[in-house]
């Protein structure tokens, strides 16, 4: 049967506004709202939460705060408006980039009289980058070397001893060539208790980063007659006439290195040898 008189208005909420319920909405900047009780209507520009108010810009440029909280209308609909929820502060990393698990807000520790001495800036750049918090919770000084050439007129200034362990990566450790022969004569001298000589197999210390972190699938032969980091520029196609190129150049591959999932295996066991070494008691 046809209902000839309509709907029960019982039936349905008709207590309900017109144009429905408020509901709550962030205050997002860049919203346009209306404030109901003087139809003043803008764009919200700013969000003061100690004062608990927001400001709306009309049209004209004029500005007005309003409390947060009841009043507005947002598309034409009621909401209630709350401050933007603060952004929560990053969780703290559990690891070092050397994946050493991370301590925060210790203290560096006093420098040791031991010293880790590597052969180049890049070098020393590089294993502060990865190593650099290992380093200042053992309290341990990484200082360069101009080339293994000079190690002996270095270790005669650090003086080696008990408590006082020096500890030297050394690139192009391979058998045969000459940085093998001098660390071997370190070793065998009587300093050698005290000072740990390790190398790596690589020509240089840009060769210890993984190559596809920079976009090759291996590090270029550069022939002998052409300076190895020249030639790498060279095959990537980056400038290198000058010095100030090449320091560009490895500033651009060190931006690539983040972590010791960066690295070759072969660095990273000698760099994790040395700082037990010269952090270790005698």
């Amino acid at each position: 049967m046809a209902d000839r008189y309509g709907t029960d208005v019982l039936a349905t909420d008709w207590r309900a506004p017109r144009r429905g319920r408020a509901v709550e909405a962030v205050a997002e900047l860049g919203a346009v709202v209306e404030e109901v009780t003087t139809d003043w209507c803008g764009e919200i520009v700013a969000v003061d939460r100690d004062l608990d108010t927001l400001t709306l810009e009309d049209r004209r440029g004029r500005r007005r705060s309003f409390p947060l909280g009841t009043g507005f209308l947002l598309e034409g609909k009621p909401v209630i408006l709350r401050a933007p929820v603060r952004a929560a502060t990053p969780a703290k990393p559990t690891r070092t980039a050397s994946g050493s698990v991370a301590v925060h807000d210790a203290q560096a520790r006093v420098a040791r009289a031991s010293r880790i001495y590597v052969e180049g800036r890049h070098d020393a750049e590089l294993v502060e980058k990865v190593w650099g918090d290992d380093l200042r919770i053992e309290g341990v000084v990484v200082e360069y070397l101009g080339g293994v050439d000079d190690l002996a007129a270095h270790l005669r200034d650090a003086r080696p001893g008990p408590g006082r362990r020096v500890g030297v990566l050394v690139d192009h450790l391979v058998a045969g060539s000459k940085e093998s022969r001098i660390a071997g004569e370190v070793t065998r001298s009587p300093l050698g208790a005290h000072v740990l000589v390790v190398g790596h197999p690589f020509v240089d210390i840009w060769q210890a980063v993984k190559p596809d972190r920079i976009g090759l699938a291996a590090w270029p032969a550069v022939p002998r007659s052409v300076e190895w980091k020249k030639g790498v520029c060279a095959h990537l196609g980056w400038p290198h006439a000058t010095q100030a190129d090449i320091a560009r150049a490895w500033q651009q591959i060190l931006a690539r290195v983040r972590s010791y999932d960066d690295l070759e295996p072969a660095l990273l066991g000698r760099v994790e040898e040395l700082i037990d070494f010269v952090s270790g008691s005698e």
